[in-house]
């Protein structure tokens, strides 16, 4: 398995779109999934297993602030760190690009993924109410990239 965390483009979406159905139950299909990255400030982040990809991020970025779509990562693959690995790398590049402040939601009910922002250093900014389709709150967190132009450690 490599570690590597490489840039993704539109015709890589069947791809992220086969991780994604294997991940969430509303899955985003791969015209979805194409269309969003060939919107202007539209990225895609993977890391793969030999030619199947086993973890991605897909953000939305304008002006100094992005926001985190979806992150996933194969369920064979979790708990080894690749989650934390997609977003390190897509936030530096990110940062790079001038972004600030990178918001995201997530389900209450997702300790699992809730555990994963905190330690990468988001905060609950928020929360909207029963928000998902299961009726689960979404809980929105931030993370600032730089602050009075500088980088956060």
């Amino acid at each position: 398995m490599t570690g590597l965390v490489e840039r993704v483009w539109p015709t890589g979406a069947g791809d992220l779109a086969q991780l994604h159905a294997r991940c969430f139950e509303a899955a985003w299909s791969s015209g979805e999934i194409a269309s969003l990255l060939n919107l202007p400030g539209c990225s895609g982040w993977a890391c793969r297993s030999g030619t199947e990809i086993i973890a991605m991020a897909l953000f939305r970025s304008a002006a100094d602030e992005a926001e985190l779509l979806t992150l996933a990562t194969s369920p064979d693959h979790r708990r080894l760190g690749l989650a934390d690995k997609v977003l390190t790398t897509a936030e530096k590049a990110l940062s790079s690009q001038g972004v600030a402040r990178i918001f995201l939601e997530v389900s209450a009910r997702n300790s699992g993924a809730q555990a994963l922002y905190l330690r990468a250093g988001y905060g609950e900014i928020g929360r909207r109410r029963a928000y998902y389709r299961d009726g689960s709150d979404a809980l929105v967190l931030e993370k600032w990239l730089h602050k009075d132009g500088q980088m956060t450690p």
